[in-house]
């Protein structure tokens, strides 16, 4: 199991672009919310206003399977490749972005462990939006009308996950993005900054 996910992470990292620079103490940002949500929209803004890679679980796991199923066996086999690229990574002190679903504490735990060991900064965001704002972009997205969604969730996915949302029981940040999500973006930029 640890060969396929060390093999897998190799395979991943191959998939990235450009690495930004490397830093002393590197953040390493969890972000946690719905399908539909604003989660990738939150983590370009970021991206923009602060030197990040963000990994996004929906193009590396095409990365991973050219024609995903969605399975629980690939679902444990995408991320086990995820985290273990995000070790290499933060051990090469590489701030980065987990742009993915990470509705439940127990799949959060493991990423605060790897924060914890390897001493990088632990910023938690929830990102979420109102329902009816929800319906009406996944609904453009599964029309196609959404050109920077690399997702392929729709309303469906997002009522079957709804009930799986678990409550952060650490610290963290809560973004709306039907609202301007400027003033949190401020804060984590000078969190990351200290």
């Amino acid at each position: 199991m640890e060969r396929q996910a060390a093999s897998d992470a190799k395979l991943l990292a191959d998939s990235l672009g450009q690495l930004p620079e490397p830093e002393v103490q590197p953040a390493f940002v969890v972000v946690s919310g719905l399908p539909g949500s604003g989660k990738s929209y939150f983590c370009r803004k970021l991206a923009e206003r602060a030197p990040f890679l963000i990994l996004e679980s929906d193009v590396l796991r095409k990365a991973l399977f050219p024609r995903p199923s969605y399975t629980p066996d690939e679902n444990t086999r995408l991320f086990q490749g995820v985290h273990h690229l995000i070790e290499d990574l933060l051990k090469r002190s590489i701030p980065v972005i987990l742009d993915a679903t990470n509705l439940s504490e127990q799949h959060r735990e493991r990423l605060y462990s790897i924060a914890e060991r390897l001493d990088a900064r632990l910023i938690l965001v929830r990102v979420e939006a109102p329902q009816e704002l929800v319906r009406e972009r996944l609904t453009a997205r599964t029309a196609g009308k959404d050109r920077e969604s690399r997702s392929e969730a729709g309303w469906n996915v997002y009522q079957k996950m709804r009930p799986a949302v678990q409550k952060i029981r650490r610290r963290h940040y809560v973004v709306d993005t039907s609202r301007d999500i400027t003033p949190v973006i401020d804060k984590i930029v000078r969190e990351i900054e200290k």
